[in-house]
């Protein structure tokens, strides 16, 4: 039976895009991958630094309903594209590397299912109760009021940050970086223009305030989805996005990794849930600053997730193909690249502080706060970058117990530090020596992983 047109077509792309993962030199395979992903990365990083920078312009109180809400918006945006994203990629990688594209398209399939399901639950928990919650993180009056407004939209349209995050992470699986980066650099681009507008009222636009970053997110990320949706129903990509029966084996699988790494990004995002509720505590000044300084963190996203994406893409290829040793130095170089970049951008932020601070307040308290934070957390920033990069090239293996448990390890030793300085009156330098202990833990934690079994075996 000859094969027809378009799946001839189709396997070739594959088997072009498969090859580099699976032979020749490491570090310019991973520098092709990452390379879309990292620019693409930092664009989305630029357009949260120029909400920011906007809604700066705005005063204190809407600066820290930005914290109230960041930690939630960063598990979101985790949940979506690192743990069910990161399934999807895993289980699509497999797939192809054991040379099974209708299953790698099955897959492709019960991750848009899953999406919608995690996108129905930030839609009724945090788009219509997000009040309560707030209130519990320690947010009051005009502060408490701009965040409830702005969760109301980006998690009321929640649908199209999910549909965003997991066709790209599809795509990923693949082998193929370039589509979704340029999706995110025109979404990222138009993103900037129409916050600014919408926030502080450009030309004939009305000012809409707090609310205009969350629109302009929304709008961006519907039509980047829309984009994606059209390549993968096209049969351009290796796979071809198609209704299929539902079935439990596909699901089982994308869940081994992105169920259990759910678990992982609900403890880094509570982690931050807890620190912004003790940090609450000290005052509103304190939370602003301190979500200046946390929010720089955010440069380490697009280098972390940009490199971890392609390592998830690269070793569960090699996984897929049994090639194990290959695997693990693949783990290692991307580790090793990302830890270089961001211990750089630690070390300058924690020297040079200002560099980052000048540009979004000059309130001397609020300043005052995010000079403490990047003076004690920053220089731990390389472990962190490191760490993360290990985890995603995990989330390959297929099998996640226990890099998750280093993320559990992490949570428990920041939140018990947060605790006890509010119990015993600590001053704030307590809190944040105990953020920095945990961006250590995340370091060293997953760098052990690499010696497991998983590591040596095919799932």
């Amino acid at each position: 039976m000859i094969p027809e047109q378009g799946n001839m077509s189709s396997t070739a792309a594959s088997e072009s895009r498969l090859q580099p993962l699976l032979q020749g030199s490491i570090p310019p395979m991973l520098l092709r991958l990452a390379g879309p992903n990292v620019v693409a990365m930092s664009l989305m990083t630029a357009v949260t630094i120029a909400d920011a920078l906007y809604v700066g312009q705005l005063g204190t109180m809407p600066l820290a309903s930005l914290a109230l809400v960041f930690p939630f918006q960063t598990l979101m945006q985790m949940m979506a594209a690192g743990a069910i994203g990161g399934g999807v990629t895993s289980s699509v990688a497999r797939a192809l590397g054991g040379d099974s594209q209708e299953q790698a398209s099955e897959v492709a399939w019960h991750g848009v299912i899953i999406g919608g399901f995690g996108a129905l639950a930030y839609m009724v928990v945090l788009g219509a109760f997000a009040r309560p919650i707030f209130d519990l993180l320690g947010g009051t009056g005009q502060a408490l009021e701009g965040a409830v407004l702005y969760a109301a939209i980006a998690f009321g349209g929640a649908a199209a940050t999910w549909a965003f995050y997991v066709f790209s992470a599809i795509l990923r699986g693949t082998g193929d970086t370039v589509i979704p980066a340029r999706a995110i650099v025109a979404g990222s681009v138009i993103q900037v223009v129409l916050s600014g507008v919408l926030t502080l009222g450009w030309g004939p636009f009305p000012g809409l305030g707090i609310a205009g970053p969350a629109i302009a997110m929304i709008v961006c990320h519907g039509g980047a989805a829309l984009y994606l949706v059209l390549c993968l129903a096209r049969g351009g990509a290796a796979v071809r996005l198609r209704p299929c029966r539902i079935r439990t084996a596909p699901i089982a699988d994308i869940l081994k990794v992105g169920g259990i790494g759910l678990i992982n990004s609900v403890t880094v995002a509570v982690t931050v849930v807890v620190v912004t509720g003790v940090v609450g505590r000290y005052g509103t000044e304190a939370l602003a600053g301190y979500g200046l300084g946390a929010r720089l963190e955010l440069t380490l996203t697009p280098i972390a997730f940009g490199i971890g994406a392609a390592l998830t893409a690269a070793v569960g290829v090699n996984v897929g193909a049994e090639q194990f040793a290959r695997a693990r130095r693949i783990a290692w170089t991307g580790a090793g690249m990302t830890f270089l970049v961001t211990g750089l951008i630690g070390l300058v932020a924690a020297l040079f502080p200002g560099l980052w601070l000048d540009w979004f307040t000059g309130d001397p308290a609020a300043y005052g706060y995010g000079l403490l934070y990047l003076g004690i957390v920053a220089p731990f920033y390389g472990l962190f970058g490191g760490g993360q990069a290990l985890y995603f090239a995990s989330q390959g293996t297929g099998r996640l117990v226990w890099p998750v448990s280093v993320g559990v390890v992490r949570f428990l030793v920041v939140s018990a530090t947060g605790m006890a300085a509010l119990a015993f009156g600590w001053p704030l330098e307590a809190v944040f020596a105990g953020v920095s202990a945990g961006l250590a833990i995340t370091g060293i934690g997953l760098a052990l992983c690499l010696l497991g079994p998983e590591w040596r075996s095919r799932v």
